[in-house]
Formats: C-alpha cells, sequence, structure tokens
C-alpha cells in the first residue's frame, strides 16, 4: 500500500504502514522541531520525497475547481492531491477541503486524528445583495464581499 502524508502526519506520532511519500512542499512547510524530527524519522524509515508531473498537478487542480475548492487549497495541498493521484496511493490528511477534492479525483483518504470528511457542494452568495455566482471574490452588482457557502 502507498501512502502520501499530508504536512499533519509530521505533527502527530501515528504509525503509517506501506510506502511513504511526501512532497518538497509539504517538507518546506515543516518548521516546528517536533514535526521535523518526525519527518527524519519517517525518512530512516523509507519515507520518499517527490514531486507530482504537470499532468497530475492539472488533474488534481480541475478536481479542486470541481469539488469548488479550489480557492482554500493551497500549492502544498495541490502537490499532495496531485502525487497521490499519480502513485494510486492514498492521502493522510485532516483537511476536509483536500478529502473532498480527493473524492471528486477518485483518490482515497485516510482522516488522521478528524473525523472523515463527507462529500460537500459549495455555492458562492454576495454577502450584500444574496445574488449567487459560481466563485469568490467581490460582487459586480454591489460590490460586497462574495462567500462560500454549503449548498
Amino acid at each position: 500500500m502507498k501512502a502520501v502524508l499530508d504536512a499533519t502526519a509530521f505533527f502527530v506520532d501515528r504509525p503509517y504502514a506501506g510506502e511513504l511519500y511526501t512532497t518538497p512542499e509539504v517538507v518546506a512547510e515543516l518548521v516546528d522541531l517536533r514535526a521535523k524530527c518526525r519527518y527524519e524519522a519517517l525518512l530512516a524509515e523509507g519515507l520518499a520525497v517527490a514531486s507530482p508531473s504537470p499532468e497530475s498537478t492539472l488533474a488534481a487542480r480541475e478536481a479542486a475547481g470541481k469539488s469548488r475548492d479550489i480557492g482554500v487549497l493551497s500549492p502544498t495541498d495541490l502537490s499532495v492531491l496531485a502525487l497521490a493521484r499519480e502513485l494510486g496511493a492514498t492521502v493522510y490528511t485532516d483537511d476536509f477541503a483536500l478529502q473532498n477534492a480527493a473524492l471528486r479525483l477518485g483518490v482515497a483518504t485516510e482522516p488522521i486524528q478528524q473525523r472523515r470528511a463527507a462529500k460537500v457542494a459549495w455555492k458562492y452568495r454576495c454577502t450584500g445583495c444574496g445574488r449567487y455566482f459560481g466563485h469568490e471574490g467581490e460582487c459586480p452588482i454591489c460590490g460586497s464581499a462574495i462567500k462560500r457557502k454549503r449548498r
């Protein structure tokens, strides 16, 4: 079994089985001493650091767009999702938006400490006039903020 670890995996002391992977973007986020130590320990046990292909990155971005989580997923999240797709691996993460996008992409997820995320559909509504849009940002009608809401 292959597993791709999100940054959260390095903040808790939990055993992981199989071939372990993460991305350089995740490694760059590990600034906490405990997380760095956990990373080093997993590296000694065979953790591999790999970057996804541009094709997998594009597929991850498209899936996040379809799930409407693209606005809250960081480039690091997208790299984790893309690498998992490429390797046919399970993503270990507590990030609900990442789990939601993974469902759209057909990538298995495993929560680390939280409950598993349910599939969520999002809509975007202006906080001023109440109109609905397909994206976040500023309302072209009244100028208020367009916010993401659960459907």
